[in-house]
């Protein structure tokens, strides 16, 4: 009798909701929608993967913001009192830095299995430079994210990473001074990545998640031309529940290995910074950047005439250029197959990413 009461009000519930968001035709939809099946198709649950991360990073950053106090003087000391004192505190800011690291990684796999898979093709133009957009704010949030425990690793690699744009002529010392609120990093320029992590960042990674989900909606997905060549990619599953469940597992499965990081490997606070000391030995910065950091060092001082570091920076703010805009830029081969020139660069530059990350970590000079 009981279950009975339960069902008839859970249909009571439903039957209110539906008639003032109209549920019913959302369901339709749903499963209308059909994703290919393949050889490649695993690479498609890269971008459920995202969200998901996202939403993970969301729900861990809001329960840290209960403790944390964005200021020179309370924050490494709340987030000593978090990771001490508080119930599982450890855990959630462990889970939150091993998500960020995660979720950056995971962007990473999903350009490349998207270039590779040639996936921006028309029209999905658009999909590709709000995943490109989206792979930039991510590696934002991570950078905005490393200088707010306040330890003396984060504050002088946040030193170095922001003194790098004042290179740039005419723009370069503003934006260092915009990110800084100021001539050195201080208790101001911990105030301004906070607002930028917490509120400027995700609202715009929030913004292009939905423009992004709306047009792989739209356009559905993309099957390779290798696949098309073959004849293949006709056969297709339910999005709605079939491809859903497949995405839960991998979450799950994602959920499962942060937690097991977090537990054996929690995330370690370190030594509250101090402006006034020099800088210790062993400072990097976090992996996705540590190519870069890497490729400047080899740059000579001077190159034409031009300043070395500039030449590095522009040379990666070109990188960006050609990536948000390969969907114009690679027009297929002349007999209309993809031109292999585009998959040999995606290579290399792989290459040199792993390569360089590997030399930054194990070379013993520093930032």
């Amino acid at each position: 009798m009981t279950e009975q009461r339960h069902a008839g009000a859970m249909r009571r519930l439903w039957q209110w909701l539906d008639y003032r968001v109209g549920l019913s035709e959302l369901l339709p939809l749903a499963r209308k929608k059909r994703v290919p099946i393949h050889r490649h198709t695993f690479w498609y649950y890269m971008g459920g993967m995202l969200v998901f991360l996202f939403m993970l990073q969301v729900a861990t950053g809001v329960l840290l913001l209960f403790y944390y106090r964005p200021s020179s003087e309370g924050a490494f000391e709340s987030i000593q009192f978090l990771m001490a004192e508080v119930e599982f505190g450890w855990l959630i800011r462990s889970i939150h830095a091993w998500g960020a690291n995660l979720m950056v990684f995971t962007a990473f796999v999903h350009m490349f299995s998207v270039y590779l898979l040639k996936a921006y093709r028309a029209p999905r133009e658009l999909t590709w430079m709000t995943g490109a957009g989206l792979l930039f704010l991510a590696m934002g949030l991570g950078f905005t994210g490393y200088l707010l425990p306040w330890n003396e690793l984060a504050f002088f690699a946040t030193r170095v990473g922001t003194e790098i744009p004042a290179v740039i002529p005419g723009v370069g010392p503003f934006i260092r001074e915009f990110l800084r609120g100021g001539d050195d990093v201080t208790g101001a320029t911990l105030t301004r990545f906070y607002a930028l992590h917490i509120s400027v960042l995700p609202g715009l990674m929030i913004l292009l998640v939905g423009l992004h989900v709306l047009l792989v909606q739209r356009h559905g997905m993309s099957v390779p031309p290798s696949v098309e060549a073959e004849g293949g990619g006709k056969t297709s599953i339910s999005f709605f529940p079939n491809f859903v469940l497949r995405d839960l597992v991998g979450w799950l499965s994602a959920l499962a290995i942060l937690a097991a990081m977090a537990a054996f490997f929690p995330a370690e606070l370190g030594e509250k910074a101090d402006p006034f000391a020099s800088a210790p030995i062993g400072i990097k910065p976090e992996w996705y950047f540590m190519f870069m950091f890497q490729s400047l060092k080899y740059f000579p001082a001077r190159v034409l005439g031009v300043e070395g570091e500039l030449v590095g920076v522009l040379a990666f703010g070109f990188m960006a250029a050609v990536l948000v805009l390969m969907p114009f830029l690679d027009r297929g081969g002349k007999d209309g197959r993809p031109d292999p020139f585009w998959n040999i660069l995606a290579w290399g530059t792989l290459l040199y990413i792993i390569v360089l990350t590997y030399v930054g970590y194990t070379a013993d000079s520093t930032l």
